[in-house]
């Protein structure tokens, strides 16, 4: 017999979480997925950051940082992706906490952010080409276009099959570890080369300090994204790749931003040079001699490259939140609508018109129509600067809901809870608390340390403020319109119809025949799995 949806309360069981499974084929193993959550923390442009902003202190503020929030994350992502490692993560683990509304409202706040980060990446890619040659994209106009046309690639790339797009994905995640690696490297043979630092490493100079502490806020934004990796939950192979994507990735994200600041604090000279992103190829092209040059211009490229990718790991990994809205009827089911390969298309091509409007308004419409007293190339800055603060903002915000999450979860979903669980009941405790003091640290640092001086500081607040309660209006508005216009009667077999569009005319699969094709793990089918990892 068909099931019909069902808008239920907390802990009642979603129609994404019945038939997403038959939909999207598994094709995830513990390489790609620590690839993903590469691709999506680890920005080792922030190394840089840190290095020229805090100096030797920044090693401390990286260890604070992975202890009170990156860690902490990844144990609460671990326990909540084994209990219900559905798609859509937060959206799916939220729902299960505190019912339909917050659900979607989650979902939405893990969702917003990487619509505009994947303009932040494409604007990457443009800082990137600009430290070959600096007399290049020079014009705001040029700098959106080059955006776009990234963007634009990174919805090809995740239209197609997901095995393939994931393979290229993995070539570049290796390219830019090693890439990274020569970051470090050059520190290693500035030292070994005689050639002293160039910071002061008086012991002074370890210690966090007033005036710095605001790069601990810093390193909390660096490290946001731990949950994005299991917005593909059902897409997973094996459910024992969550616990060693946490894992590896985890240590890869630690290694990697401390090699990224050893290299460029102890490569980079003068000291006032390394807090530009660009500092990271500097330090190459300083480190390694002669062949420095060269080796530095790789560098670029390989970054360059691994921008354009991650752009598409960012489109494909968000788009899942639309997909899953779209089968739960939270948003028009032709979001949930898969091409030939058994992608969710429409979601990906959704986002990426967003984004490249956002991208027109704020590279090349609005710098040039509206006079502001500023140059369009500066004008564009601001504008950009203020739509990441805000959205850097809204995360921050979804991280404080599954901090709470799992200590909802753990009382609703006790026994399940305790046949998954990862660690004592205390250590969720003390993850919550520090996840929840991160992330408002976050959102403080945000609203406090502008991320450009062409605006006043009062104007900064101000718009970041009200673009971020526009959001989340949004958001709330959304849910009530979708929610208005669910039809209950709807059946699986019917969405199914919808989605599923390559089938021919009669041959659609009835929702019994997609759970038969998947049916995804429970926690009973993961405890023996976890008593291995534990």
């Amino acid at each position: 017999m068909a099931t019909t949806a069902t808008e239920g309360g907390s802990g009642s069981e979603l129609r994404s979480e019945r038939i997403a499974g038959g939909i999207l084929p598994k094709v995830l193993n513990s390489f790609d997925m620590v690839a993903i959550f590469v691709a999506i923390v680890l920005f080792v442009s922030n190394s840089a950051v840190m290095a020229g902003g805090a100096g030797p202190s920044a090693y401390i503020y990286w260890v604070i940082g992975f202890i009170t929030f990156l860690i902490p994350g990844a144990i609460v992502t671990g326990q909540l992706g084994l209990m219900f490692p559905g798609e859509g993560s937060i959206y799916v683990w939220t729902h299960k906490a505190f019912g339909p509304f917050m659900g979607f409202f989650a979902g939405f706040c893990a969702w917003w952010p990487g619509i505009l980060v994947m303009i932040a990446t494409g604007d990457a890619v443009v800082s990137l080409i600009q430290q070959i040659n600096s007399n290049l994209l020079t014009e705001a106009w040029q700098q959106g276009t080059i955006i776009s046309l990234v963007i634009i690639i990174s919805f090809v790339l995740s239209i197609l099959r997901f095995r393939v797009t994931q393979n290229m994905i993995n070539v570049v995640f290796v390219a830019y570890g090693g890439a990274i690696l020569l970051v470090g490297l050059a520190g290693l043979l500035t030292l070994f080369g005689g050639h002293a630092a160039p910071v002061d490493y008086s012991a002074s100079k370890w210690l966090p300090t007033p005036s710095s502490w605001t790069f601990y806020g810093t390193v909390i934004l660096a490290l946001l994204g731990i949950e994005v990796p299991l917005n593909m939950g059902v897409e997973v192979k094996d459910v024992r790749a969550i616990t060693r994507y946490l894992l590896w990735g985890s240590v890869v994200v630690m290694a990697a931003y401390l090699l990224g600041t050893f290299g460029v604090m102890t490569a980079v000279s003068p000291v006032s040079a390394q807090g530009s992103p660009s500092a990271i190829a500097q330090a190459v092209t300083s480190g390694f001699g002669p062949v420095g040059p060269v080796l530095g211009f790789l560098v670029n490229i390989i970054f360059i490259g691994f921008f354009i990718f991650n752009t598409a790991v960012y489109n494909y990994s968000f788009g899942r939140l639309l997909f899953v809205s779209g089968l739960d009827r939270r948003m028009p089911t032709v979001m949930s609508k898969v091409n030939a390969n058994r992608v969710p298309w429409v979601a990906v091509l959704t986002q990426s018109i967003i984004s490249v409007f956002l991208t027109v308004v704020a590279f090349i419409i609005v710098p040039y129509t509206l006079q502001t007293g500023l140059k369009p190339i500066d004008f564009s800055t601001v504008i950009y600067d203020i739509l990441q603060a805000s959205v850097t903002v809204i995360w921050c915000v979804s991280m404080v809901i599954l901090f709470v999450d799992v200590i909802i979860i753990r009382y609703k979903f006790h026994e399940e809870f305790t046949r998954a669980r990862l660690a004592a009941d205390w250590v969720f405790y003390v993850c919550s608390v520090l996840g929840l003091i991160a992330s408002a640290v976050g959102v403080y640092v945000t609203f406090t340390g502008p991320w450009t001086s062409l605006i006043s500081y009062s104007s900064w607040v101000a718009w970041i403020g009200g673009i971020g309660l526009l959001s989340l209006a949004v958001g709330v508005l959304l849910y009530f319109v979708g929610h208005a216009a669910v039809r209950s009667e709807v059946s699986d077999d019917e969405i199914i119809a919808e989605v599923i569009s390559q089938k021919a005319e009669g041959e659609t699969p009835k929702a019994e025949e997609v759970q038969e094709i998947e049916e995804t793990p429970k926690a009973e089918e993961v405890q023996k799995t976890e008593e291995e990892v534990q």
